[in-house]
C-alpha cells in the first residue's frame, strides 16, 4: 500500500496507479451528489438532455454538507453510504466519471463498471466529518438548489484525505483487508 498526493481531475495514469488500500490526498475540484441528485441526473439522460455539470473525468463525493460556520466554506461534511447511488452509478461511469468518494461496499454492477470504464472508489472516514471539512476551501452550488444540502455542489479541496476502497482492477479493501488481517494474526 502506497501514499499519493493527487491533483484533480484524476488522470488515466492516476487510475492505473492506484490500488485498494492506498492512502491518497486530493487537491482540486470535486462535485457532490447524493441519491436525489443522482435520480435527477439519470432522468435527464433518459430524456436525452444534457447534465447540468460535465462529469467526464470528474470525482463525485457522496455528501450532504452541513451549513458553514463563520470562517469556513462548509460545516460537517462526512460521507454518506454509497450503495444508495449504485443503481445510477454505472451510467455515470459510462459517461466518464473517474472517481467516487463515500463509505461502504458497492454492488457487483458498480464494480464491473469501474473495471470496464476505469474508475476508482475512495473512502472518507465518516467519523471525521468535521476534520474532513477543513480540507474544503470553497463550496459553490452547481445544480438543484431546491435539494438543499443534497444539491450538486462544487468543492475546491486541498489535501482531502481518502483511502482507495476499490480500484479499477477489481481490488477491494473490503475483501482484501480481512484476508490480510487473518494472515497477520496467524
Amino acid at each position: 500500500m502506497a501514499t499519493y498526493q493527487l491533483q484533480l481531475p484524476l488522470t488515466e495514469n492516476d487510475i492505473r496507479t492506484l490500488r485498494a488500500g492506498d492512502m491518497v490526498t486530493l487537491t482540486g475540484e470535486i462535485y457532490t451528489a447524493r441519491d436525489a441528485a443522482h435520480k435527477r441526473l439519470i432522468a435527464l439522460l433518459e430524456e436525452g438532455k444534457e447534465l447540468p455539470v460535465d462529469l467526464a473525468g470528474q470525482t463525485l463525493y457522496y455528501v450532504g454538507p452541513a451549513p458553514a460556520s463563520p470562517g469556513h466554506a462548509v460545516g460537517s461534511a462526512g460521507p454518506t453510504t454509497s450503495y444508495r447511488m449504485d443503481p445510477y452509478t454505472p451510467r455515470l461511469l459510462e459517461l466518464g466519471l473517474k472517481g467516487m468518494i463515500g463509505k461502504g461496499k458497492r454492488s457487483d454492477e458498480v464494480r464491473t463498471a469501474m473495471q470496464q470504464y476505469g474508475a476508482v472508489y475512495f473512502g472518507a472516514v465518516g467519523g471525521a466529518a468535521a476534520l474532513i471539512s477543513r480540507s474544503i476551501k470553497k463550496m459553490e452550488v452547481m445544480a438543484y438548489p431546491d435539494l438543499g444540502p443534497e444539491a450538486i455542489h462544487r468543492f475546491t479541496v486541498e489535501n482531502f484525505p481518502v483511502i482507495v476502497l476499490m480500484d479499477a482492477f477489481g481490488g477491494n479493501i473490503y475483501e482484501e483487508g480481512p484476508k490480510l488481517y487473518k494472515r497477520e494474526m496467524l
